[in-house]
């Protein structure tokens, strides 16, 4: 019994950490475009979403039951099954945080649990059902729904404030778009911490603590809520500058669009009690957000890394987590190795980091300098700019944005300016 107190005060530690960069990973949904327009002071606008976290950790435990009794058989799970996934899920947090891309937090936690699973009991330990309707068809729905929503919802607002000043709507919008997100900030507590307090339950449930089918208890609950907080608090600044710059340039309105459309699916579906991916989620609607204005631009450079990254979350932290569940087997000795390797790989990574630092100072500053702010536009932009019409004005000079780099050298003399200027 000793032993095994001591086994779930590492896993409990785990969970919490694994939480912590779960906040400071997914600041970015809820903040990353209210800081990319200036609606709000970046240290200002963590801070609001720290505590809006942690609000909304006691909104709901939906999405922490389907975690704990829904997704893997309990019979089946050991204190040392559920650490060997969160140092999968840590790991990836971290790798992906270290090079800015907006991988699903969720996901790596889902992968871990289920590599981990798979490795101790087996395939059949794994509720194939739960994972795809609550977790899979999610995966795909939520970046599409939220992005046609962002889209439609951009639409929206350039078509009501069309009559009003650029000063003005700018204005009002960026009220508008503080509103929503700390409804994205809340919606992230809702859904996101609740994951932690899933995993620390079928921990207690392993242990013989909590009987099976057990709701998280009041501490798991105040823990959790307070650990994502701190993290988001803390700000994960390289994503930031991804999902504010890297992706479009945002104005008020499409931020305003953006995170309303995020907010209504993410809040949908902790309603259901699906394991949603916020980042998901808000990264399709900043794209939707980013065409849905005329002459808007996806960087789609950037956006093919991140679903790359998206489809290898779960099976890179699987991986990782059937590989240390393999060692925990072996007893105290492997359990202290395994912990030995997550702190070793935690410090070279956050070691590596300083190389480049970026904060609140910088993070506005685009990640590719002029080369990412002149991207050509992709297929999918120009598709939709094709059945868009051109605002009064420009007509005219339509052809000369889609001129290939020899006719336009060939006559530089006179005529609107190149591609690369424009």
């Amino acid at each position: 019994m000793e032993h095994i107190t001591l086994l779930l005060a590492i896993v409990i530690v785990t969970a919490l950490v694994f939480d912590f960069t779960n906040g400071f990973h997914d600041t970015a949904n809820a903040m990353a475009t209210t800081i990319s327009t200036g609606a709000m002071k970046p240290k200002a606008a963590v801070a609001m979403s720290a505590v809006l976290n942690l609000v909304g950790a006691f909104m709901s435990v939906e999405v922490a039951k389907t975690i704990s009794s829904g997704m893997v058989d309990e019979a089946g799970i050991t204190p040392e099954v559920i650490f060997a996934a969160l140092v999968g899920a840590i790991l990836w947090n971290l790798l992906t945080w270290l090079v800015g891309l907006p991988s699903s937090s969720s996901h790596a936690l889902m992968g871990g649990l289920i590599g981990a699973t798979i490795a101790s009991v087996g395939i059949s330990g794994v509720n194939g059902g739960t994972v795809v309707t609550k977790v899979l068809i999610p995966a795909i729905a939520a970046p599409l729904v939220a992005g046609i929503g962002g889209y439609l919802a951009a639409k929206l607002t350039y078509k009501i404030g069309r009559n009003l000043d650029d000063k003005t709507s700018s204005k009002g919008y960026r009220a508008g778009q503080i509103a929503s997100a700390g409804l994205v900030s809340l919606a992230h507590g809702t859904n996101d911490a609740q994951k932690t307090m899933g995993i620390i339950t079928l921990a207690l449930v392993a242990g013989n603590v909590l009987a099976p089918g057990s709701n998280p208890p009041m501490w798991v609950i105040v823990s959790a809520g307070v650990a994502i907080a701190l993290g988001t608090y803390l700000g994960g600044w390289r994503i930031i500058r991804t999902m504010g710059k890297g992706l479009t340039d945002l104005q008020p309105q499409q931020g305003f669009a953006a995170q309303t459309s995020a907010a209504s699916v993410i809040l949908a579906s902790s309603n259901l009690g699906f394991s949603l991916s916020t980042t998901h989620s808000c990264s399709g609607a900043v794209m939707g957000s980013g065409l849905g204005r005329k002459g808007g631009v996806v960087r789609w450079s950037t956006a093919t890394r991140m679903f790359v990254a998206w489809g290898l979350t779960l099976p890179a932290a699987g991986l990782v987590a059937a590989l240390s569940e393999l060692v925990t087997k072996q007893g105290d000795w492997g359990v202290g190795v395994v912990l030995a390797f997550l702190i070793g790989s935690s410090v070279a990574i956050w070691v590596y980091s300083r190389r480049q630092v970026i904060d609140h100072t910088n993070v506005n500053e685009t990640e590719e300098g002029a080369e990412a702010a002149a991207e050509e536009p992709g297929v999918v932009t120009t598709a939709i700019a094709a059945v868009t019409p051109p605002p009064a004005g420009v007509v005219a000079g339509h052809d000369e944005l889609h001129k290939t780099p020899a006719a336009s050298a060939a006559a530089p003399e006179s005529g609107p300016a190149s591609p690369a200027a424009v």
